[in-house]
């Protein structure tokens, strides 16, 4: 594995963690009517697309098959 291929696994990872906090913050604003919790929501959204324009950037596919 070399270099770039290691910190695209990392940011795979990273990605999908922001992915999860992502729907984790969007069903607090559904349940509880949390303004801020979708506020969050959307601040780490956008955080997880620059994740996803890394990855491509670095030659990785943000949605490898063998995951």
């Amino acid at each position: 594995m070399t270099d770039t291929e290691h910190i695209v696994e990392q940011l795979r990872s990273i990605e999908e963690e922001l992915r999860e906090l992502a729907y984790e913050r969007l069903r607090v604003a559904s349940e509880d009517g949390d303004s801020n919790a979708l506020a969050d929501e959307k601040r780490v959204l956008q955080a997880r697309r620059a994740i996803e324009r890394a990855i491509l950037a670095l030659g990785g596919d943000v949605n490898p098959t063998d995951h």
